[in-house]
């Protein structure tokens, strides 16, 4: 797990976001459509919590209706100590929010779109240039708050999304697919900088349906599909729980058989696999069952060519929660 997380006593901290019940159905021509279909979850303070599956799954309608923008069907929320039916003007202030499609506009320059951002928050004017030129300095903005926006890249456009939505200082931000559209380098300078504002604080819920994503930035993770939280939990747990870790040992086929014999009696074998000269064995935690396995093998006379320990990936997770592969879920 990356270093930052939140650890095991960590999930004890008080809850910035719970919800319970939370649905929403939509009228269509052909009939209504449950978006989201009743869902719990908590998200605790100071964490990334991710929203990962296809599109359609209804990560952006959670997203929506936690941040007020549209009304739940049913259920209740208390966000950031506020209740999200009773006193959505609350939620609203003590929450920030960068869209999926940015909301920036060409002609207007940067610090202008920042300040006003803050001052229809309240904030005074000296108060909205000081968090203006901070957060430009925080994201890499420095010496770019005179340009308009249209001259912007696309990275830096999406870090003043960013900013939009830190500017009157929330201590909650929703990231709704912060890193569509941009290219791999701008996609690793956005995650440090998400990275950044969770270790200074910020409580971040985003939406993704990137894999790599979720894995490199998420705290917990709730798998969604159908409107629904089919799993849920840290990469690792998640990755663990469902599919478990593979070591894959070189050995020749003759010995094959007899290592597997060995490490069934050494460890708690789920499966294992034979192909020519290597042998696949899934155990719950591969990295603690290597010097176990090893010892035994040693006693038993087998000497591996060679080892190594494979962790199973979010796409495995999907796949096995849903049926299908999270990539194909995105294309249809």
């Amino acid at each position: 797990m990356s270093v930052g997380r939140l650890s095991v006593a960590d999930m004890s901290t008080p809850a910035m976001i719970s919800v319970t019940g939370l649905a929403r159905t939509f009228t269509t021509k052909t009939g209504p459509v449950e978006a989201v279909r009743g869902i719990d979850f908590e998200v605790r303070e100071g964490e990334i919590l991710g929203l990962l599956g296809p599109n359609g799954a209804g990560k952006t309608t959670t997203l929506r209706m936690i941040s007020t923008l549209i009304e739940p069907t049913a259920g209740d929320a208390v966000v950031s100590g506020a209740d999200l039916l009773r006193d959505p003007r609350l939620v609203r202030s003590r929450i920030g929010y960068v869209a999926q499609g940015g909301a920036t506009h060409d002609e207007e320059l940067v610090i202008d779109e920042l300040v006003l951002q803050a001052r229809l928050f309240g904030l005074s004017k000296r108060s909205a240039v000081a968090n203006a030129e901070s957060l430009l300095h925080t994201l890499d903005l420095d010496g770019l708050g005179g340009r308009k926006c249209k001259q912007l890249s696309g990275g830096q456009r999406r870090r003043v999304d960013i900013a939009l939505g830190l500017v009157h200082q929330p201590n909650l931000i929703y990231l709704d697919e912060p890193t569509t559209g941009l290219d791999p380098q701008s996609r690793a300078n956005l995650w440090d900088h998400i990275r950044s504002l969770r270790e200074r604080g910020t409580t971040i819920v985003l939406t993704t349906h990137y894999l790599d994503e979720a894995d490199a930035l998420c705290d917990r993770i709730l798998v969604m599909d159908h409107g629904e939280i089919v799993a849920e939990g840290t990469p690792d747990e998640l990755k663990r729980r469902i599919s478990g870790d593979v070591i894959s040992l070189e050995i020749s086929p003759e010995l094959a058989a007899r290592a597997v014999e060995v490490a069934d009696g050494a460890l708690e074998l789920r499966s294992q696999l034979t192909e020519g000269h290597l042998v696949h064995l899934t155990v719950e935690k591969g990295d603690a069952a290597v010097v176990p396995l090893l010892h035994a093998l040693q006693s038993a006379g087998i000497v591996p060519g060679s080892l190594t320990v494979k962790r199973p990936s979010l796409d495995d997770v999907f796949l096995t929660v849903t049926g299908r592969s999270l990539r194909d879920g995105d294309q249809g």
